[in-house]
């Protein structure tokens, strides 16, 4: 139930680490990922259909394959990353975390004085129901959540200095398809005006030491900004993988059957 420090230690140490977001209700599916090689999972509260009780038990089903289970909250708001992080999640990913007002509330609510103002109860699956020290909680907790702020506008790449210059971020996480919206061209990801807005967030964020995220659908695409520095991968979703492999399974079988027709 501890949280795993060695996932914010490998992105301190300039490592790749590669996940996928699920919306799959589903541990044996959260399982299956972990089993297969993915060293982190993110649980999707923004667009998947969990409750908090369901992502516990997907947060549960990670920690099982030794697989870092990150939840996406579905908005900033600090009773949303408070739950989230009882849960047992090993870190929060916030979106649309466009001005350093937000960033400042998002790290408070995610910490514990004295780096923050995290609701406190040491009675939850967090603070493992009671059964650790209180203190204790609170220091590992500040030292190991892992707190992940996505950037999902123009605008917030644009002020991505004053964010980030206030501290507490871990991960940097760069919405393509949000931040293709916000240039008025939604769903162009591979735009030049889209890639040059994530190569900009990449640069001030390298500056300050602070890891880079976002979202590939292609192993050529996570080699490529992989090679640029990106570090936190999150290859597609659940779902696509599901969609894409059956397809694939059809169209073989299909042709196969069909060639093999008198």
């Amino acid at each position: 139930m501890s949280v795993d420090r060695r996932f914010l230690e490998r992105l301190k140490a300039g490592e790749v680490v590669l996940g996928t977001f699920v919306y799959f209700n589903s541990g044996d599916v959260v399982e299956a990922l972990g089993e297969a090689g993915m060293d982190f999972v993110i649980i999707d509260m923004e667009h998947g259909p969990f409750s908090f009780s369901e992502a516990e038990e997907l947060v549960r089903a990670a920690e099982a394959v030794g697989t870092t289970p990150i939840i996406r909250t579905s908005s900033s708001e600090e009773t949303y990353i408070l739950r989230a992080l009882e849960c047992g999640a090993h870190g929060v990913q916030v979106p649309h975390v466009d001005d350093p007002e937000t960033a400042e509330e998002v790290v408070k609510a995610a910490h514990y004085y004295p780096e923050g103002m995290r609701g406190f109860s040491p009675y939850t699956r967090a603070g493992r129901f009671g059964a650790r020290d209180p203190r204790e909680h609170v220091q590992l907790s500040n030292r190991d959540v892992a707190v992940i702020i996505h950037i999902e506008s123009a605008e917030g790449v644009e002020r991505l200095p004053e964010i980030l210059d206030g501290g507490g971020v871990d991960v940097v996480f760069l919405g393509p398809y949000d931040l293709s919206q916000s240039l008025g061209i939604p769903g162009q990801v591979k735009s030049p005006e889209v890639t040059g807005l994530i190569e900009r967030a990449l640069s001030e964020a390298r500056k300050r030491g602070v890891a880079v995220g976002t979202f590939v659908e292609t192993a050529e695409a996570a080699a490529g900004w992989a090679a640029k520095g990106i570090q936190y991968m999150a290859y597609s979703v659940d779902v696509a993988i599901f969609y894409r492999a059956a397809s694939e399974i059809v169209k073989n079988a299909r042709r196969e059957i069909e060639r093999g027709r008198p």
